[in-house]
C-alpha cells in the first residue's frame, strides 16, 4: 500500500521524538519533512531554546529535511498564521494532506490546528493522542530515546532540573502538581540519540540563563512568566 505524505511538526523535543519514533515504526506514512518554527531573531526554537544548528543536526541525523519556519518575535496571532499558510501551501504543492503532532491531551490546542488545517485539506494526525502523561513517558522511557531538559518554568521546576537526563529517577523527583510530561508547559526538552537517530547529535548545554516574558491573558490583564534555559549549543569539535 502506498503511503500518506506527511509532514511532521518538530519541536526537538521527547514528545516530537516519541511521536514520530512511533509514526515511522507504524510504516502508514512518508514523513517528507520536518517542520519547526523559529524566533527570527534568535535562530531558536520558540519554547524549546533549541537552535537552528542543532534542530537542523537532528534531522540530518534522523534523515528527514528540516523546513524552518521563521516567525517574528513578540509577532501576534495574525503573523504566525500567515507564517504558517505558506508553509501549508508548499506542502500541499507536494502532495502533503496529512500534519503530525506530538500533542497528549490539550484539547484546545488539538482543536485550534483542525480549525487551521482544515480549510486545505489537511489532516491532523497525534499519534500520542488519547493516553495518560504515565502511559507516554513509559512508552519514551523504553524506547531507548535519550534526552534532557533545556527549560522550565521558573516556578514550577526552576534552575535545578536544566540539563537533568529524562529517566525514572528524575520523574520520582517531580513535585506532584507537576505533568510528568510537561504537557502543562512545566519543562521542555532536547532529545539526541535513540533508534530514529543514525548517530548521536553532538551538543553543549552551556551558562544557563533566565528570561521573563509579559504575556497578555484572555481577561485583558497581563501575567510575567519567567524561565530557565540551558543556552543549548552545538558541541565544538
Amino acid at each position: 500500500m502506498k503511503k500518506k505524505k506527511a509532514v511532521f511538526n518538530w519541536s526537538g523535543g521527547k514528545d516530537s521524538a516519541l511521536g514520530l519514533y512511533k509514526i515511522l515504526e507504524q510504516g502508514e506514512y512518508e514523513v517528507i519533512s520536518l517542520l519547526t518554527t523559529i524566533n527570527k531573531e534568535s535562530k531558536r526554537s520558540s519554547m524549546h531554546g533549541i537552535p537552528l544548528e542543532l534542530l537542523q543536526l537532528q534531522a540530518d541525523n534522523i534523515g528527514i529535511p528540516l523546513y524552518p519556519v521563521d516567525l517574528v518575535p513578540k509577532g501576534d496571532i495574525g503573523e504566525y498564521e500567515n507564517a504558517m499558510q505558506q508553509a501549508v501551501s508548499h506542502f500541499k504543492a507536494q502532495g502533503v494532506n496529512h500534519f503530525i503532532f506530538g500533542d497528549i491531551f490539550l484539547h484546545d490546542v488539538k482543536s485550534y490546528r483542525e480549525k487551521q488545517l482544515s480549510p486545505y485539506g489537511i489532516k491532523v494526525i497525534e499519534p500520542l493522542w488519547g493516553k495518560s502523561s504515565g502511559e507516554i513517558m513509559e512508552e519514551f522511557l523504553q524506547s531507548g530515546l535519550q534526552t534532557i531538559i533545556v527549560t522550565t518554568t521558573a516556578d514550577k521546576l526552576g534552575e535545578q532540573y536544566i540539563g537533568r537526563i529524562i529517566n525514572r529517577e528524575l520523574i520520582k523527583s517531580f513535585p506532584p502538581e507537576i505533568d510528568i510530561c510537561g504537557e502543562n508547559g512545566e519543562y521542555h526538552t532536547f532529545c539526541y540519540d535513540g533508534k530514529i537517530f543514525t548517530k548521536p547529535v553532538p551538543f553543549s548545554l552551556g551558562e544557563k540563563m533566565q528570561q521573563s516574558y509579559p504575556i497578555r491573558l484572555d481577561d485583558g490583564t497581563e501575567k510575567v512568566f519567567t524561565y530557565w534555559f540551558a543556552n543549548l549549543q552545538t558541541a565544538k569539535k
